[in-house]
């Protein structure tokens, strides 16, 4: 299982005025349990700019944004420190990566975000991400690192997304103020009133409250992932969600991420065509297969890599749209070569696809001038 879990300021601090050390290692070694039973872990992790502040043992109550960054870019090292320390007595390496929106927004900044962060599982390390404060301005900010987990839960295609908090779910009413307040369990679609049952934001340490929490499980339901908010103090609370055990309050995944994906691919206007010869096509309509280079037989358009672009049969039919992994003028060089020739021809390479598979649908053709039924599935979507 792949699983995308968020670990609030309040969380890292059970409260308090400083990072706590002992939550962190319990924390860690959660994580460094379900890393040994093979699950792939990443951490969206608050606390930079509140380490920043403990360093330097200034008060919360400055809050400009030059600030901020300032403690960010202190902060930074304290958690990374931390995180490396400690999951080290585990003998597991841990990797950090600083996003903003625009890494999500921008597709290049996308796919080489999504390429690296499942490089790094793939080298069974434990990504340890956070916005980029330092450098992230109003208009590419995210804001909350709610709000990131769920970015990042449907950039790498998470199973489950945790969000760990200092309360127990989502309540009927606010459980600080309201003794009657009673848990909800289990949300199968977000509505009005689930939304006006989130109420205001959070504390003055955090960005966000449970309003966050519950943008987060609706773009992460969406996207594919199930979401559960639970509390960081209950006892082993991340082995315990991941076996499935009914804590907190779990939302259901909406679309599969199957399903999730390939409306973004057909929602997205075509910037350009790949013509494939008859074997790359039959591979990829028939066989399931990618497309790779030695089957290109022309480019048409001035296309980036990250965009859509339509996969064209000789008789000028199309077969698939897909995000193509090499811009137009890059396509344009490696076209009819094999895989493996691409670095020395380009001086680089993105990995041996023109699309992959998993980033591609199929839409209704005709091979051979027999209809393939099964796209229609697909391409209705």
């Amino acid at each position: 299982m792949r699983v995308v879990v968020k670990l609030g300021t309040r969380t890292l601090t059970m409260g308090g005025d400083h990072l706590s050390r002992p939550r962190m290692l319990e924390i860690v070694r959660q994580v460094a349990t379900l890393h040994e039973q093979g699950h792939e872990i990443l951490l969206v992790s608050s606390g930079a700019i509140f380490a920043g502040r403990e360093r330097m043992g200034f008060s919360s109550q400055q809050k400009n944004i030059a600030f901020k960054q300032t403690m960010a870019a202190i902060g930074q090292v304290v958690l990374m420190g931390l995180y490396e320390q400690f999951f080290d007595y585990y003998g597991i390496r841990v990797a950090q990566a600083l996003l903003t929106r625009h890494d999500f927004v921008d597709r290049e900044c996308y796919l080489n975000a999504r390429n690296t962060l499942l490089s790094l599982l793939s080298l069974r390390t434990i990504p340890i991400i956070n916005e980029n404060d330092v450098v992230a301005v109003e208009e590419i900010k995210i804001g909350d690192n709610d709000n990131l987990s769920a970015l990042v839960a449907n950039l790498v295609d998470a199973d489950l997304l945790i969000i760990l908090t200092d309360q127990a779910g989502l309540f009927t009413a606010d459980p600080r103020h309201n003794a009657q307040a009673q848990l909800i369990t289990e949300v199968p679609v977000i509505t009005d009133e689930i939304r006006r049952l989130a109420g205001g934001r959070g504390s003055a340490d955090s960005v966000g409250g449970m309003v966050t929490k519950i943008e987060a499980a609706e773009l992460a339901t969406r996207s594919g992932s199930e979401v559960v908010i639970a509390a960081g103090w209950e006892p082993n609370v991340l082995l315990r969600l991941v076996a499935g055990e009914a804590l907190g309050t779990r939302f259901r995944a909406v679309v599969s991420h199957m399903e999730s994906r390939k409306r973004w691919i057909l929602a997205e206007p075509p910037a350009g065509d790949i013509y494939l010869d008859n074997g790359a096509a039959q591979a990829v309509v028939e066989r399931g297969k990618s497309l790779l280079p030695v089957g290109v037989l022309r480019v048409v358009g001035d296309f980036k890599r990250g965009q859509t672009v339509r996969l064209m049969d000789e008789t000028y039919n199309e077969l698939a749209r897909g995000v193509t992994n090499y811009d137009a003028v890059a396509l344009r060089a490696i076209q009819g070569h094999k895989s493996s020739e691409i670095p020395a021809i380009l001086g680089y390479d993105y990995g041996p696809t023109v699309v992959h598979r998993d980033n591609l649908v199929l839409v209704c053709v005709e091979l051979g001038g027999i209809s393939r039924g099964g796209c229609s599935q697909e391409s209705g979507l």
